[in-house]
């Protein structure tokens, strides 16, 4: 069955009908007799009048009959509109629907009725009566512990919702926090889910959730804190806790072909972790983790994003997930550059394709003095200035990486570079330009090593940057 309701509208008899009834929802031609005729039969789903056994009203609430789900899904459809959301809140549909999530076993019902809300909670207003009602929030906030996929991705959709509303999301943080079992439930959908976009949903979540507030992130990474040696997780019956770091790289590698929107999400979180020194720890503390962690990113990369057979245009459309690939990278290679898996060998590859990020930046910096872009409207001029400052954070970053990888850089390493190409002249070039002058003193120690192995090139730059000169 597909999941996402797509009802059909009304036909134009029935909307004539309805309208000339006088009974329609604001400017549409919604009734509203007919909407408190389902609403009352969802009421009555979850409080059967029938003499039947408590068995067999378990069994029946397990599957919504056809009629009652046509009809709540073009409901939820409806719940799209404005001033069909503004009259079920002035008809109380919030409680009936926590009433069907309180106590339904039906796992499409549930679904239905946390899509509607989350389509209700886009509007303002009623985003904040829902976020302010404290037991409702209870209720929604359980959802997270439901094994019904479409349920779970409709209260990561509401949560997401309140959550980037800036008058509530304080509020639902709160509630997360006083929750700790919310960590387990979505560590666990994070490391054991195939359904793509669940893990997209729940990843958004998470990004929202570490960026609205620190001390939330740090609790979830100290949560899953690695056992000492000493305490085997076999003398425990218990699973073993779920570490934050594991269950994102697990959620990025499922997301990664289907949808790249996604795995810029998880590398944003990855990122935000890396921004305090638990988080740094918890990526490269235990070897297995850093090791993952890094190869997974050094994949991405060196044979998947920005490839020397890439327009250079496409960068506008990566910058982002590679501004906190080259950021997570920079801070793990800083913080364990003496781990097997940091081999100097991997120096080169990561020369080469932060240089051509940074040859790409320049190309899509380059704009034509009277082109069709410089007249167009406001709009797309801050668009275009978006566009320019993404870019700039992505330099800015992939600059302060290479200085590091420069500073170890042997001459044993710069003669293979030399000779696959990675240090050619003109990439050299293109990594003194951007380096300079705030990274001056690596450029003199490259010079130096490089001088070396290959005076004469060491000459020439030496000529075409004076900046660099010892």
């Amino acid at each position: 069955m597909d999941r996402n309701p797509s009802p059909p509208p009304p036909s134009r008899d029935q909307a004539e009908e309805e309208a000339a009834g006088g009974d329609c929802i604001g400017s549409t031609v919604y009734s509203k007799h007919w909407l408190f005729g389902v609403l009352s039969g969802l009421i009555q789903t979850v409080n059967p009048e029938s003499t039947k056994s408590n068995s067999d009203d378990e069994e029946q609430q397990m599957e919504l009959d056809e009629e009652m789900e046509n009809e709540i899904c073009r409901v939820w459809d409806m719940s799209m509109d404005e001033d069909v959301a503004l009259f079920l809140q002035e008809f109380k549909a919030p409680d009936i629907f926590m009433g069907v999530l309180a106590k339904s076993r039906c796992p499409r019902l549930r679904e239905i009725c946390v899509g509607i809300l989350g389509n209700m909670a886009c509007f303002q207003e009623i985003c904040v009566s829902i976020s302010s009602d404290k037991n409702l929030g209870q209720v929604l906030l359980h959802c997270l512990y439901d094994s019904d996929p479409p349920t779970l991705l409709e209260t990561s959709r509401l949560l997401l919702t309140c959550l980037s509303q800036t008058e509530v999301a304080s509020v639902w943080v709160e509630r997360i926090r006083e929750h700790p079992a919310i960590y387990d439930s979505i560590c666990f959908i994070m490391s054991s889910s195939t359904n793509v976009d669940l893990l997209v949903k729940v990843g958004e979540v998470v990004d929202k959730l570490f960026d609205l507030d620190e001390k939330l992130m740090l609790e979830w990474i100290r949560n899953g804190a690695v056992q000492p040696l000493d305490q085997p997780q076999e003398e425990s019956e218990e699973q073993p806790a779920f570490r934050i770091v594991p269950c994102v790289l697990e959620a990025a590698k499922q997301v990664r072909s289907e949808n790249p929107e996604g795995l810029d999400v998880y590398m944003h979180i990855l990122q935000l972790l890396t921004t305090v020194d638990d988080g740094i720890q918890a990526i490269v503390q235990c070897p297995d983790t850093g090791k993952d962690t890094w190869n997974l990113l050094f994949d991405l990369v060196c044979h998947e994003f920005c490839q020397s057979d890439d327009p250079p245009i496409i960068l506008q459309e990566q910058k982002t997930v590679l501004a906190s690939i080259f950021s997570v990278l920079s801070a793990i290679y800083a913080s364990q550059a003496e781990q097997e898996y940091l081999k100097i060998e991997k120096d080169l590859p990561l020369i080469d394709s932060l240089i051509r990020v940074l040859q790409n930046t320049e190309h899509c910096q380059k704009k034509p003095e009277d082109s069709a872009e410089s007249r167009t409207g406001e709009t797309k001029k801050s668009d275009l200035t978006q566009d320019d400052f993404h870019l700039k954070i992505l330099k800015d970053i992939s600059c302060e990486f290479l200085s590091i990888i420069f500073q170890v850089l042997t001459k044993e390493t710069v003669a293979q570079g030399l000779k696959e190409g990675q240090l050619s002249k003109q990439k050299c070039s293109c990594a003194f330009q951007n380096l300079l002058p705030f990274y001056s003193p690596v450029v003199e120690d490259f010079l130096r090593v490089l001088r070396e192995v290959d005076e004469t090139l060491a000459d020439d730059l030496e000529e075409a940057f004076p900046s660099s000169k010892l």
